[in-house]
């Protein structure tokens, strides 16, 4: 089967895209994908250290949040969504 991966923030810098398109195995769920996605990733600082980013992420599929063992089928659109931190509080 295949899914449309949605990149946000840190990730689009992390794979180069904004999007991608990822072949799973039939019954794979959104832990699998993200097994599938920590192992080829083109910024290896990010594979490395995968209790910072791959463990942060909210997760969406079909624009609804959804767990690690949230079951994907052939066509899903999952989002992933770093963490967002920073900015200026200009009290």
């Amino acid at each position: 089967m295949r899914v449309q991966v949605l990149y946000f923030g840190v990730l689009r810098e992390v794979f180069g895209a904004e999007k991608t398109t990822v072949a799973l195995e039939n019954g794979a769920d959104v832990g699998a994908l993200l097994s599938v996605l920590c192992g080829v990733s083109s910024n290896q600082a990010a594979a490395d250290s995968p209790g910072k980013l791959w463990t942060t992420l909210a997760v969406a599929v079909n624009r609804e949040y959804a767990g690690l063992g949230t079951m994907l089928k052939d066509g899903d659109e999952v989002a992933l969504l770093p963490p967002v931190s920073g900015g200026l509080y200009a009290g």
